[in-house]
């Protein structure tokens, strides 16, 4: 016998295993309250144990879930179960509940062969407009790679695992930890690589190596270890993509090393853009390799192999402490001379801020801007208003789209200008509306019908039952328990008695058999003698005024039977 399926938080039935990743395992699951296929990524039990890191992974799981987007794979929920181990301790399981999704990774997509370049262009695409829309909402995704996107039955691309990476990457304080959590370091952006802020950039960079990767069939940069790949990704040029593919047109080698340049401000600077640029290649005319070596050198310098072993020289001088300097450094004068102009500096600018402000005066207010924050618990909203200056009010409201918890909207909405400590009214999901079912028992039909119309709920299917004691159209049960809780709108179904009953044939009865059983069904027997006939011992039913089948109930019936001589 199979053992009983697992059920997260009371709501999210966990079925079998449908993969396996760095960071987590994702199943099959089912949401028992929506009453929807879900798909449920549960947190590895290394990463599960760090109480910070949960905290993070939640809050951005959260953020995510605000996003919904054709492209994007669809966060519904993130909470937190928890689990006995054989020792008696108890194991924290964080998990997150997303939109199940039929398809192929892209990933596996790449692995089966060459991809066309029509093919390549259109997944990168999607992409693309999937950063577009969530780099609007103000989410970067840090971990773009085809382990990362999905690829519908119907060819439709689905990018998932937005905010996850983040809530990794503030955990990891070196590129080597990061990598060993996200996988592979063969689609992180330069900035990543060294540990630095990343922005929007980051994510077209990546998306440029998936492009790159789709049209030469490799990543443009591939190593030992990850710590290698990143370090080349740093400092090392790639080769045109037509280098390595003769198929493929030198205009996406021009998209590609433009979406690979190492400074940021370089690349495209939205996938807005970067899309253009894919599409230009379609119809626009393609440049000469002269050219593709000309950008090549503008982005990458003349002679990247030059600068990428001055870099590694700079790297083992600032590691290796046998080496020393053989150069002086500046003169103490001049250190001297630049404190001094550092402290005038300073000096003039506290000067500046004490004397900007009269005392008493009034200060004219500086508008502030409602920050985003639906999707996002009440308690992080009203921290992110909190640092704009903003009050918050919080309203509860009902809505089954929205969990528990989560924020629905602001009143003013996101993106309006407004004062300091103006009060922002802040919508609140209570989860889905619920009505209570009335009683309904006893009732007639229509007065049902209003009962469940008055409680919010509607009329579903009637089925009618033939019953000996109770008027036509009265409710005799429902399939929803009266003072129960259910949804908002839901139908309830109604038995209701047909004002009928079925009766046998009950020629060939003694009359005394005949009567009892018409008699419970309740109906009046009369018995009629008939002369004509010879007399039964016991007297028999010779016939009957009303033939078998339904009647109206309390229906008047005639049993007619022999009397005359034998």
């Amino acid at each position: 016998m199979s053992a009983e399926p697992r059920v997260l938080s009371g709501r999210y039935r966990v079925d079998e295993l449908i993969g396996r990743g760095g960071m987590a395992s994702v199943y099959r699951g089912y949401d028992v309250t929506l009453g929807r296929d879900v798909a449920i990524k549960v947190l590895d039990r290394d990463l599960a144990s760090d109480n910070a890191f949960r905290t993070r992974f939640r809050l951005e799981a959260q953020a995510a879930s605000r996003m919904a987007h054709p492209t994007i794979v669809r966060v519904y929920d993130a909470g937190e179960d928890s689990e006995t181990q054989p020792d008696g301790s108890v194991r924290a399981v964080p998990y997150i509940v997303m939109e199940l999704v039929k398809g192929r990774l892209l990933k596996d997509i790449i692995s089966d062969g060459p991809v066309p370049v029509t093919e390549a262009v259109r997944y990168v695409d999607g992409i693309l407009e999937a950063l577009e829309y969530s780099h609007r909402a103000g989410v970067v995704h840090r971990d773009i790679k085809p382990g990362n996107v999905m690829v519908t039955d119907a060819g439709q691309i689905k990018v998932m695992d937005f905010g996850i990476a983040r809530a990794v990457s503030d955990g990891s304080s070196t590129v080597a930890e990061t990598t060993a959590i996200l996988g592979t370091a063969a689609y992180f952006s330069p900035e990543q690589a060294k540990g630095e802020p990343v922005d929007a950039r980051a994510d077209l960079y990546s998306a440029g190596v998936v492009l790159y990767e789709l049209l030469a069939g490799r990543t443009p940069f591939r190593g030992e270890s990850p710590v290698a790949v990143a370090y080349q990704h740093v400092s090392e040029a790639p080769l045109p993509p037509s280098e390595i593919n003769e198929t493929v047109p030198r205009a996406l080698d021009a998209v590609a090393l433009r979406a690979l340049a190492k400074d940021p401000f370089q690349r495209y600077q939205d996938a807005a853009s970067f899309r253009e640029s894919l599409d230009a290649t379609i119809d626009g005319r393609p440049p000469t390799k002269r050219q593709v070596s000309a950008l090549t050198s503008e982005l990458y310098g003349p002679n990247p192999r030059q600068a990428a072993e001055t870099a590694r020289s700079l790297r083992q001088l600032s590691t290796d402490t046998t080496m020393k300097r053989t150069q002086s450094g500046p003169p103490v004068a001049w250190i001297w001379s630049g404190v001094a102009l550092l402290a005038v500096l300073l000096a003039a600018v506290l000067f500046w801020v004490l004397t900007i402000r009269p005392d008493g005066g009034d200060v004219p207010s500086i508008a502030r801007i409602v920050p985003d924050v639906s999707g996002m618990t009440y308690e992080r909203a009203a921290q992110e208003l909190g640092e704009e200056d903003l009050l918050s009010r919080r309203l509860d409201e009902a809505n089954a789209d929205v969990a528990v918890g989560n924020v629905i909207r602001t009143d003013p909405p996101a993106g309006e200008s407004v004062t300091p400590e103006q009060e922002i009214r802040v919508y609140v999901s209570t989860g889905q509306e619920l009505s209570t079912v009335p009683v309904l028992e006893g009732l007639s039909q229509d007065a049902a019908a209003q009962a469940l119309e008055a409680a919010g709920l509607s009329l579903g299917l009637i089925t009618q039952r033939n019953d000996a004691q109770i008027a036509g159209g009265t409710v005799l049960s429902a399939d929803q328990r009266a003072d129960a809780e259910i949804p908002k709108g839901t139908a309830v179904n109604l038995v209701v008695a047909s004002g009928r009953v079925t009766i046998n044939d009950v020629t060939g009865f003694t009359i005394d058999a005949a009567t009892r059983q018409l008699e419970a069904d309740g109906l009046t027997v009369t018995a009629q003698e008939d002369p004509g006939c010879a007399a039964d011992d016991p007297p028999t039913v010779r016939s009957q005024s009303l033939p078998p089948g339904d009647v109206p109930i309390l229906s008047a019936i005639t049993l007619v039977y022999c009397s005359g001589a034998p």
